[in-house]
């Protein structure tokens, strides 16, 4: 990633890994519109050929022999306000699209394909031209709160990851009806610094549901040093942590010894809410937090390095907190 880019930080709202999913497209012909949203990088193995030509792990369309264009529709796994979009077309040299643009709506609920479709779309990138096997960057000026993106190619071809970087936004109503996980991509919270994140990212920290295997968490290198790693997340929105929940499922010989949390307050005020414990392999810790504060963020410390799968902030917002979500 180069500082040219910097929304890449940022979480992948489109990712399936998050909920995401390619709902509709016009054309499939040679590879699944599905493949789009995948986590990790495409996959290539050269002469494997299926019934309808070279297999390729990504959307492909057939040759286009009239005008017009090819369209993907995918419904985010979080609704949110987009900050930059990648357009990877690994492994298609000869065959990707010479031009692509990106647009956005917002249909919340449950609407169907047809009301999709139908919706206002806004430009969030413009008609612009792209290159083969190459990970193609556009920053996003930050605009409206989308639920879908729209992928179209100019005319046709393969495309074989679409990443929708961004800050989610979600429906307040839904945050109203229980306990709610501060901590959560889905719900508005994102990491915004770690100390190393060698081995996968510390965003996949705060994706919904339990972790599939090592490389769906965060793992660090190996320390050599005296000092330790850490993670920190800004929150959804302010709120009281009530639980904490550190998971190290399928982290066996290299989760971290010992952790601590601290929260920050609105003034910037950190305060301890899990004081240094020891960890467990392959195991969900869950701790009562009691008498905390209102906080913004956490900042997740491990002794002295290793790999977490999943940290949950489970407690309710504050009035402040959900005036901003709302806002």
């Amino acid at each position: 990633m180069t500082d040219d880019h910097v929304f890449r930080t940022l979480p992948d709202l489109a990712l399936r890994t998050l909920g995401g999913a390619v709902i509709w497209a016009n054309d499939e012909f040679f590879a699944e519109r599905e493949n789009l949203i995948k986590p990790g990088p495409a996959g290539y193995s050269a002469a494997t050929f299926g019934h309808k030509g070279q297999v390729y792990d990504g959307w492909e369309t057939r040759r286009r022999r009239s005008s017009g264009v090819d369209e993907a529709i995918v419904r985010l796994g979080a609704p949110g306000v987009v900050h930059g979009v990648v357009v990877d077309t690994a492994w298609f040299t000869g065959n990707y699209p010479p031009e692509v643009s990106v647009e956005g709506a917002c249909v919340d609920g449950h609407p169907s394909v047809e009301e999709v479709r139908a919706a206002d779309w806004v430009t969030l990138v413009p008609r612009s031209r792209v290159r083969g096997d190459t990970k193609n960057d556009f920053d996003v000026e930050p605009g409206p709160r989308v639920t879908h993106v729209k992928l179209t190619m100019h005319p046709d071809g393969g495309v074989a990851r679409l990443r929708v970087h961004g800050i989610a936004r979600p429906d307040v109503t839904y945050l109203d009806a229980g306990p709610v996980d501060l901590a959560a991509i889905e719900n508005g919270a994102r990491v915004t610094d770690c100390s190393n994140m060698f081995y996968s990212s510390p965003q996949n920290l705060l994706l919904p549901g339990v972790a599939r295997s090592m490389g769906d968490g965060w793992e660090t290198a190996r320390r050599r040093d005296d000092a330790n790693d850490w993670v920190e997340i800004a929150l959804a929105a302010e709120g009281v942590p009530r639980m904490i929940e550190l998971d190290t499922s399928y982290f066996l010989g290299n989760a971290p010894g010992a952790a601590t949390v601290r929260g920050r307050g609105p003034d910037g005020t950190w305060t301890e809410l899990v004081p240094r414990v020891d960890l467990h392999p392959d195991t969900r810790h869950r701790f009562v937090v009691r008498d905390a504060p209102a906080v913004t963020a956490l900042r997740v410390d491990v002794f002295p390095d290793g790999g977490m799968a999943r940290v949950r902030a489970w407690g309710a917002l504050t009035d402040a907190g959900r005036q901003d979500l709302a806002s």
